[in-house]
């Protein structure tokens, strides 16, 4: 029962930070484009609740002016914090428009939660935009990877003899590749000059085709122990067919293998989207993923002074936790 809890906590807060990074226009104050040329590194801003008015219970913030010592407070105004504020128009799935953002304050202050990029832009609405991005990639190259798995894993299970013998050979080829390497040389290889949608239906078609073999080979094995079983050996003599025992009997039983894979498969491919887009061969600015954002780091000079844009390797982190701990709970350990 405790199990059972832990999932469903672990499975709620994964949808309500895909939730967030799928409405990014709305919790993101600016659109992740939005340049301020005068406010280049910007620090995070800091929310205040007590001014020179007294206390506020509505927070609000001071707009930052930079001088030669860097940036400070301007204190001779107070901005308060508004919520649901019109602003720049942003789309959901290329479907359903709206300027309606959930926080905001008046210009010329800005809000920025953590921090400004070199060129201005809001580090937070870029985080979140990015996720977008990212974890679309993750998700999409894993729903990928396991139908290739489950269709290779069952056949070759299923059916065995020559059939079984090719296809795991395959499987073995893909398993002694260096993984990463591999993945960048393929990318490589491939046109680099197109769209940010034709790179990134690239990018899921790339990280999804190259890690089918170790869930294939997984699936394989629950069918083949599957296939064996008393009651699919009945179904089959009162004359069940090939994909009715598949249907009914034989893929239920990889529902878990597949639900914990996937659990494993997401994050690794988050970062190997972002791996590809630190490298410059995938996603390209000024559209922001979590990897993009990260390849301003390279310079040592910006990555000891501004420590804000550190923020998408903190995202991964967290991901790769989460996932990481939703998979060990829907595959305990037993004693």
């Amino acid at each position: 029962m405790r199990n059972k809890v832990r999932i469903r906590l672990l499975i709620f807060i994964l949808a309500t930070l895909h939730a967030v990074a799928l409405f990014a226009g709305f919790f993101a104050p600016y659109d992740a484009k939005d340049q301020d040329r005068n406010l280049p590194y910007a620090p995070p801003t800091r929310l205040h609740f007590n001014g020179a008015s007294g206390f506020h219970f509505r927070p609000f913030v001071y707009a930052e002016v930079s001088d030669s010592n860097g940036y400070r407070e301007d204190r001779a105004r107070e901005f308060p914090l508004h919520l649901f504020v019109k602003g720049g128009s942003y789309s959901l799935l290329g479907l359903f428009h709206s300027d309606l953002h959930l926080i905001g304050v008046d210009d010329p202050a800005r809000i920025m939660l953590v921090g400004s990029d070199a060129f201005g832009r809001d580090e937070f609405s870029r985080l979140l935009f990015g996720g977008q991005i990212s974890l679309a990639a993750g998700l999409l190259a894993t729903l990928l990877t396991l139908a290739a798995a489950t269709v290779i894993g069952t056949v070759s299970g299923f059916y065995g003899g020559w059939i079984d013998e090719s296809l795991m050979g395959v499987s073995e080829l893909f398993l002694s590749l260096p993984w990463l390497y591999f993945l960048l040389g393929v990318r490589a290889f491939l046109p680099l000059h197109v769209s940010p949608v034709g790179t990134f239906l690239l990018l899921i078609g790339v990280i999804g085709l190259i890690g089918w073999a170790r869930p294939a080979r997984l699936v394989r094995g629950v069918v083949l122990s599957a296939r064996t079983k008393n009651y699919v050996a009945a179904a089959r003599g009162f004359g069940g067919s090939n994909l009715y025992l598949l249907r009914r009997h034989i893929l239920p039983e990889t529902f878990g293998v597949l639900l914990t894979q996937a659990a494993l498969l997401v994050p690794l491919y988050v970062a190997a989207e972002a791996t590809l887009s630190f490298f410059g061969l995938g996603v390209s600015e000024p559209v922001p993923s979590w990897g993009n954002m990260l390849a301003t780091l390279q310079h040592y000079s910006v990555l000891v002074s501004y420590g804000w844009l550190l923020a998408p390797a903190a995202a991964l982190v967290v991901t790769s936790v989460i996932y990481g701990m939703l998979a060990d709970a829907l595959h305990p350990r037993r004693s």
